[in-house]
């Protein structure tokens, strides 16, 4: 199969747009609860009537600092409730808000206020804001700016009492489904971000027909989740306007130190993360079962949630006597993992990243099943997903309604439907090469299998060729590497060299319980880059990553590096993407120790 396409299941008139989002859940039962927000300890519930209070507030607010319909509102914080209100308060005064990552430089901030003429930024600290001011003489159109942390909700509800509630009623109703909704940046691995526009309609019709399409996640009665991806990225935002949509109780965490305790008190049904949050959610576990001495017990729990999962994918199911290890192995091990994660969780969504079957098995076999998707910044977030009642590990599912996928002649996935994006923001020329006859071009590479399941094989620009001719994809070896409790990250190289090589940054985090775990002493990152049994580990994994591809596109020798990539440093995005370009800039020494004729740092069996 080249092209599936899925019919819309619920069309909105033209003329509605996010603000009826809120609208709507005042109608169905404005004392239910919309959010909850953690004051003082404790998870305390804003009703759909008080949170449209605050909204018309705020945005009472903005339209007194002088915001017109259709100017940009910057918000430039970590995943809080604020965010979410300072959102809907800006659609409600007729804006386009405009999100950037709290970890921005004063250069991308810069960028992303003058282009896209932020007239009103609200960050959320003083370091924020110091951020700004560095640059603030280079972005004209911004005239004020607020600190969250400095009561900046405040400020703006008092600033806005004067305001008739008719303004916002007015402006509330200007907007079309064809408008733009917000702009989001892309985090940019090269060159500078772009910025895509996305309309009311690609959130408003996308998170609709997805409530419809998934109800047994999205429209559960008692559905809660916790937002903890940053709001700035459009899979955390995309869930938000569908929290809202759907009645799912909504919850924020900002700080991913607290996330643990956050999970275990708001207790989300469902949950939504990047691959890299369930691997060292995986690795933490085992090495908690090792410290206790509980490891073969645990390892013998994982390996039969896995069997479990992959026996409820073949004809009969699980054996009885499957099912009797698997409700052992529940009472001992998978009770206490759902238990980290809130206990009452029984779906979370994966985005950002493949997953990896083994993973995708081992949490279904736990009792959490992980619907695995797709999508871009382009797509609105989610072009397609995973379904309880249609999944296939491994694949990223069917197309959401609404959505069509088509795989080019050369491989590259291509897209169509109500959630593509209009264009970027004040570059027709980027606007014009990302589409290809009406569809947009991901830059992704994949296959659609007879059903219309999606699998993506790599990235287009990022294939590998070898001196020797042969095409690798280094997506499949970089994410198994990255499963290992060791590594942080993982770069294949190899373009126009003799053979595949890698290199591979330690994860500090992973790296004492790995030690603990093998009676190992406390080290360095730099002491463990070189030390035997480390290195005979990492050996191990690129010799289990290599059985995924054939002999050709294997990783034959690779190098430690002494430092990791962080969005700190630089070389990650803030949407933890690797910048290859710069980093095969910036390390084009140690990548020449892999190619040299001395080179030792080769895998035990090739």
């Amino acid at each position: 199969m080249d092209e599936t396409r899925s019919p819309l299941r619920l069309e909105l008139p033209l003329a509605s747009n996010l603000n009826d989002v809120v609208s709507d859940r005042l109608r169905r039962g404005p004392d239910d609860v919309l959010a909850e927000v953690r004051r003082d300890g404790a998870w305390q519930p804003v009703t759909v009537r008080e949170f449209d209070a605050q909204v018309v507030a705020v945005a009472k607010g903005l339209v007194a600092k002088g915001v017109q319909p259709g100017d940009s509102v910057g918000i430039m914080s970590r995943t809080r409730y604020e965010w979410t209100l300072l959102d809907f308060a800006a659609w409600s005064a007729g804006a386009v808000p405009v999100p950037i990552y709290e970890t921005s430089s004063a250069e991308q901030v810069q960028w992303i206020l003058s282009d896209a003429a932020v007239t009103v930024a609200v960050v959320e600290s003083a370091q924020n804001a110091a951020t700004v001011a560095e640059v603030r003489d280079q972005a004209p159109a911004c005239r004020e700016v607020l600190v969250i942390d400095d009561d900046a909700v405040g400020a703006l509800t008092r600033a806005g009492a004067t305001v008739p509630d008719e303004e916002i009623a007015r402006r509330r109703a200007l907007a079309t489904l064809d408008d733009v909704a917000t702009i989001i940046y892309t985090s940019g691995t090269t060159g500078r971000p772009k910025g895509a526009e996305l309309t009311h309609r690609n959130f408003a019709s996308l998170t609709a027909n997805t409530v419809v399409e998934v109800p047994e996640v999205f429209g559960a009665a008692g559905g809660r989740t916790l937002l903890f991806l940053p709001l700035a990225h459009v899979f955390a935002r995309f869930i938000e306007v569908l929290a809202i949509t759907s009645g799912t109780v909504l919850g924020h965490s900002p700080d991913i130190r607290s996330l643990v305790e956050d999970l275990g008190g708001f207790r989300p049904t469902y949950i939504l993360a990047v691959p890299r949050v369930f691997e060292k959610v995986y690795n933490g576990a085992e090495q908690k079962a090792a410290a206790g001495g509980k490891l073969k017990i645990f390892r013998w729990a994982a390996a039969t949630a896995i069997a479990w999962s992959q026996a409820l994918d073949a004809a009969g199911g699980p054996s009885t006597w499957l099912g009797f290890q698997h409700a052992v192995a529940d009472r001992l091990v998978y009770a206490k993992l759902r238990a980290t994660l809130g206990g009452q969780a029984r779906y979370a969504v994966s985005g950002g990243g493949p997953l990896g079957e083994r993973l995708g098995h081992f949490y279904r076999g736990i009792g959490l099943t992980i619907l695995e998707g797709y999508g871009l910044t382009e797509s609105t977030a989610p072009t397609c997903v995973n379904r309880p009642s249609a999944i296939r590990i491994g694949s990223v599912g069917l197309q959401l309604p609404g959505c069509a996928a088509r795989i080019a002649d050369d491989g590259e996935i291509l897209l169509q439907g109500h959630h593509v994006f209009r264009g970027y923001h004040n570059n027709p020329q980027a606007t014009a090469e990302a589409f290809d006859g009406g569809w947009f071009r991901t830059g992704d590479l994949g296959t659609l299998d007879d059903q219309g399941f999606l699998r993506i094989t790599g990235r287009k620009k990022e294939i590998i060729v070898t001196a020797a001719g042969k095409n690798v994809a280094p997506a499949v070896l970089e994410d198994r590497l990255r499963a290992h409790a060791l590594v942080s990250q993982c770069v294949v190289v190899g373009d126009n060299r003799p053979f595949i090589g890698a290199l591979v940054t330690l994860d500090p985090e992973g790296l004492p319980g790995w030690l603990s775990m093998h009676g190992k002493p406390a080290m360095s990152v730099d002491e463990a880059r070189t030390d035997p049994d480390v290195l005979a580990a990492l050996d191990e994994a690129v010799t289990r990553a290599n059985k995924a591809v054939s002999k050709a596109e294997s990783i034959r020798k690779f190098t430690v590096l002494d430092t990791d990539f962080t969005v700190e440093n630089g070389y990650l995005t803030p949407s933890l993407k690797f910048k290859r370009a710069q980093v095969l800039r910036d390390f084009a020494a140690q990548i020449e120790t892999i190619y040299a004729p001395s080179a030792d740092r080769e895998t035990l069996h090739v």
